[in-house]
């Protein structure tokens, strides 16, 4: 089962993954980025300055504009 850590605002991203059998975790400034096989962040918070600090070594999916549906495939065929 992969981890996926969401951030808190995508309650019905969390909720689609959790269906599908995913163990999900709300995304918060204070986890270990380490321990996710996956993040999926809403792309509010994108660096202006555009310098970006790699804290995971799994995927990273940025939410704008998708579907929950569409989230869960992107998760589903980078686990392939």
């Amino acid at each position: 089962m992969q981890k996926i850590a969401v951030e808190g605002s995508l309650t019905n991203v969390q909720q689609a993954l959790r269906e599908k059998g995913y163990d999900v975790v709300e995304l918060n400034s204070g986890a270990n980025l380490q321990n996710f096989d996956c993040c999926v962040v809403s792309g509010l918070d994108t660096d202006v300055m555009g310098m970006q600090d790699a804290l995971t070594n799994g995927s990273v999916i940025e939410a704008s504009g998708l579907s929950a549906d569409e989230i869960v495939q992107r998760i589903e065929s980078k686990k392939k």
